[in-house]
C-alpha cells in the first residue's frame, strides 16, 4: 500500500510541479502549440538553436485551459520554466506576481528593436519603463457566414447586431442548419473571448477610465444588460448543451452552422487544405475550396453604442527562476531567425507582430504574405483567399480590442484564469437569473477578484 501511495505521489508531482531539473545552461520551454505536427517544427527550431549555440531547449507541450493552473503550481514550487509561451492576458499578472522577469524582456526588446514590434501589441505588455514579455504572433477574432446562403436570402453582409440577429433567424433550419453558433461552455476561454467580443461592439468596458479601487469595476450597466440579451437571442440558434470551440468548427465546417465567430486557425480547414477531411453533405458542395469561396469575413462587429474586433497576442516570459542569457537568446533566435518557422506552423493564426528588422523593416511581414497553410495540400493565405484579406488581416493588429489589457491587466489575468464571466453567463443562458441580475452579478464577481495594476 505505501509503495503504491508513493506511485501516486510521485506521478502527482510530475503532473503539479513540472519536471526534473535542467543542466545549468539548458532551457526548458513551456508551449501551448500542443499539436503534434507543431510539436515537431519547435523540436526543430531547438534542435537549429542548439546547433548555433550549443544550448539545449527541452520543449514541454501544455494545454492552454490548464497552463494558469501548472505556472502558479510551478511557481510555489519553485520550479518555472525558462520561457513560457503564453495568451497575452496573464501577462501583466504573472509579472506583478514575480513570475515573469520584465528586465529580461525589456533587453530582448530593447536589443531587437522596439521600432521593430507592431506598437499595439507592445502596448499590450508595456510596465513601467519596460515590457512583462515578449510579444511572438497575433490574431484578430473573425465572424465568418455563408455568403452562398446569405445570396439565396439577399441578406446583408453581417456586420451589425441587427443584421447578424436577422440573418440567424431567416437561415435557422435545426437540425440541418443553425443561424448562428455561440459558445455556451462555462469552462472554456472560447466563451469568454466570443462574448467579450460582442459586449466591446456594444461599449462595454471592464472598468471606468478613471480611479483605482474596485469601484471603478463597471460591468453592471445599460450596455452589459444589452449584451446579454442580445447574446442570448443568439443562442436560439444555436445547439442544445455545452458549445465549445469544437463544437462551432465542425459545424461550420460540415454545413450546419450559417455563422460562427472563430479564430483564423480555421482558414486552412474551411479551405479542404486537409486530406480526410469532413466534407458538406450537398453533393454540389463537394468540390474542393468550396467553402473558401462561399464564406465571408467580417472583422469589426457594430453593436448600438460601439464597435470592436476582439483580438489575442501571444507573448514569451522569461520567467524569474529561469531569467538568463541563455533564455534570452533563445527569445531573440525565435523572433530572428526562426521567426519565419514559428509562423508558418499557423500562418492564418499567427500575424507578425514583428515586422521586420532594423535593416528590413518589413521582411517578416513580406516573409509571411508567402507563407503556405494547410498539412495536404497547401497554399498562402493571398492565393487562396486574396491580397486584401491577408493584408487587412496584418493591418488590423494595432486596432484589436480587449477589456482592460493596457489599465486593468493583472485583473484580467485573474478574470481569464477563474472564468467567472462564462458561468454566470451560463447561468443567465439557462434561465437561471435575468440579464439585470448577470450584470450585477458579473460586477460582483470581478471585484471580488480585484487586483490594483
Amino acid at each position: 500500500m505505501k509503495k503504491i501511495a508513493l506511485f501516486l505521489f510521485s506521478i502527482l508531482s510530475l503532473l503539479m510541479i513540472g519536471y526534473p531539473a535542467a543542466c545549468k545552461d539548458d532551457i526548458i520551454f513551456w508551449t501551448t502549440e500542443v499539436e503534434k505536427d507543431r510539436i515537431l517544427v519547435q523540436q526543430d527550431l531547438a534542435r537549429e538553436f542548439t546547433r548555433r549555440t550549443g544550448i539545449r531547449v527541452r520543449i514541454i507541450p501544455v494545454e492552454e485551459n490548464l497552463l494558469s493552473a501548472r505556472v502558479l503550481a510551478a511557481y510555489a514550487a519553485r520550479s518555472l520554466p525558462n520561457v513560457l509561451y503564453h495568451p497575452v492576458e496573464f501577462t501583466r499578472g504573472w509579472e506583478r506576481s514575480g513570475i515573469l522577469d520584465a528586465r529580461s524582456s525589456t533587453r530582448v526588446i530593447n536589443h531587437l528593436g522596439s521600432s521593430t514590434f507592431s506598437p499595439g501589441p507592445l502596448g499590450f505588455v508595456r510596465v513601467g519603463n519596460g515590457y512583462a514579455a515578449v510579444p511572438l504572433d497575433a490574431w484578430g477574432q473573425l465572424l465568418l457566414f455563408r455568403k452562398d446562403l446569405f445570396r439565396e436570402k439577399g441578406l446583408p453582409v453581417p456586420d451589425t447586431w441587427g443584421s447578424i440577429l436577422r440573418a440567424a433567424r431567416e437561415l435557422n433550419n435545426p437540425p440541418e442548419m443553425w443561424g448562428f453558433e455561440v459558445a455556451t461552455d462555462p469552462g472554456q476561454t472560447y466563451t469568454q473571448q466570443v462574448f467579450e467580443h460582442l459586449a466591446l461592439s456594444n461599449g462595454v468596458r471592464l472598468a471606468r477610465a478613471t480611479g483605482t479601487s474596485p469601484t471603478n469595476i463597471d460591468l453592471n450597466t445599460p450596455q452589459m444588460v444589452a449584451t446579454l440579451r442580445f447574446y442570448r437571442a443568439l443562442s436560439r440558434f444555436t445547439p442544445p448543451g455545452n458549445i465549445s470551440w469544437l463544437h462551432t468548427r465542425m459545424d461550420y465546417l460540415l454545413g450546419r452552422a450559417a455563422m460562427i465567430i472563430w479564430s483564423p486557425f480555421i482558414l486552412d480547414e474551411l479551405s479542404g487544405l486537409h486530406r480526410g477531411q469532413p466534407v458538406l453533405p450537398d453533393i454540389r458542395r463537394k468540390e474542393p475550396g468550396f467553402l473558401a469561396r462561399n464564406t465571408g469575413f467580417v472583422t469589426v462587429i457594430k453593436g448600438p453604442e460601439g464597435s470592436a474586433q476582439y483580438g489575442q497576442v501571444n507573448c514569451l516570459g522569461v520567467t524569474v527562476d529561469g531569467a538568463s542569457p541563455p533564455a534570452r537568446q533563445w527569445v531573440e533566435f525565435l523572433l530572428s531567425v526562426g521567426y519565419l518557422r514559428w509562423l508558418a506552423m499557423a500562418p492564418e493564426g499567427k500575424l507578425p507582430v514583428r515586422r521586420g528588422t532594423r535593416g528590413e523593416p518589413e521582411c517578416f511581414l513580406r516573409g509571411w504574405m508567402d507563407l503556405e497553410m494547410g498539412l495536404s495540400n497547401r497554399v498562402t493565405i493571398s492565393r487562396l483567399y486574396g491580397t486584401s484579406v491577408a493584408r487587412g488581416m496584418t493591418a488590423g493588429l494595432d486596432r484589436l480590442d480587449r477589456w482592460g489589457l493596457k489599465s486593468k491587466s493583472v485583473l484580467i489575468s485573474t478574470i481569464y484564469g477563474t472564468k467567472v464571466i462564462p458561468r454566470i453567463l451560463k447561468r443567465f443562458l439557462d434561465g437561471e437569473i435575468n440579464a439585470e441580475e448577470a450584470a450585477r452579478l458579473m460586477n460582483q464577481g470581478v471585484k471580488a477578484l480585484w487586483i490594483e495594476d
